[in-house]
């Protein structure tokens, strides 16, 4: 090989090393973190409905930091294993949704790959907040109207219930449909746990409280949080970020332009809080009324996203905290977004 091929080879290698690494964020290959997973599914189902008020003093006694939550908050229920209406819930809901459990368990029996991505994850937001404190993952399954991810004061709960696949066959009921539309189930797969995990650490690190506030500040707020995601996960598609389909991600790319002048030209007051606005831009639907059904819901979210991102590479030398403490209207008037 002739010394010009060596340099471009070179030149080659280095750029590409550049650009893996700005892809794959900081390293943090030496931040140890260890997120165990708890099997609360497993011994919940495991359960001998013939001696339940048994089955249900020993399962308290093995998991004392979320049966109470289980049975509270899922089943509806006090959880005291000599309660009649504990026994009976239980054995119903067990008996009732079995089958559901089995096929979800081979489907789960080995979540070696969830602790291993959930660690990965969790090394980014030591690097970023290290004074975080990391939990385990609780591993449950409940009723399809359960939470799917909840941060309780054990942990991360898991509804493994949300989880099947979007084929599953429990989604694919006229009340299931009704409850989770095609738009939303279809983000009922494995790979959407973790991301949807880290929207929940992201919830208890910085609220949304931006409810109260006008469209482009709810934008913004809303986008600082899928900006810190993109800090946890670098390597994950936006389309998982987003819960965009491929196809309205590429769309949103390419029409940025368009978008930005829809908020701007038809309505005119950024600052609006009109309900029915900012529904349109904000919060799930299958596409933005304004915009057609090429468009994804929450569209107004990915604005605030970039807007965020354009702030933030114009003030590099701020920490991650710092930019999220910044109004979101200084945010606005500094990232001087105008999108082609």
């Amino acid at each position: 090989m002739n010394m010009k091929n060596i340099l471009a080879a070179l030149f080659a290698f280095v750029f590409f090393a550049a650009c893996t690494n700005q892809d794959n964020g900081p390293d943090v290959s030496k931040i140890k973190v260890d997120i165990p997973i708890e099997r609360f599914d497993k011994s919940f189902f495991a359960l001998d409905t013939n001696n339940i008020a048994a089955g249900l003093k020993e399962l308290m006694q093995s998991h004392p930091d979320f049966y109470t939550d289980f049975m509270q908050q899922v089943l509806g229920v006090s959880g005291a294993d000599t309660n009649k209406v504990t026994q009976d819930v239980s054995k119903v809901f067990i008996h009732g949704y079995s089958s559901m459990y089995q096929s979800l368990n081979k489907r789960y029996n080995d979540v070696n790959w969830l602790q291993r991505d959930i660690q990965k994850a969790f090394r980014y937001v030591k690097y970023y907040f290290p004074e975080y404190k990391t939990s385990k993952i609780i591993l449950f399954m409940g009723p399809l109207d359960a939470p799917g991810v909840a941060l309780t004061g054990s942990g991360i709960a898991v509804g493994l219930h949300q989880f099947g696949g979007k084929d599953f066959p429990a989604y694919q009921s006229m009340e299931a449909q009704q409850l989770f539309p095609a738009y939303i189930s279809r983000r009922f797969e494995p790979e959407y746990i973790v991301v949807n995990c880290m929207k929940a650490v992201i919830e208890d690190l910085y609220p949304d409280r931006s409810g109260v506030k006008g469209l482009i500040e709810q934008m913004i707020e809303k986008g600082k949080q899928w900006w810190l995601l993109d800090k946890f996960l670098p390597t994950t598609p936006d389309s998982l970020k987003t819960s965009f389909t491929k196809q309205q991600l590429s769309w949103c790319e390419a029409n940025e332009g368009m978008i930005w002048n829809d908020i701007i030209t038809t309505q005119k007051d950024l600052y609006t809080k009109d309900p029915m606005t900012i529904q349109n831009y904000i919060g799930e639907a299958p596409y933005a009324q304004s915009l057609g059904p090429s468009s994804p819901g929450n569209i107004g979210q990915w604005i605030g996203w970039q807007i965020v991102k354009k702030f933030a590479d114009k003030n590099s030398s701020m920490s991650v905290p710092d930019v999220l403490k910044t109004d979101a209207r200084k945010i606005l008037e500094e990232a001087k977004y105008k999108p082609k």
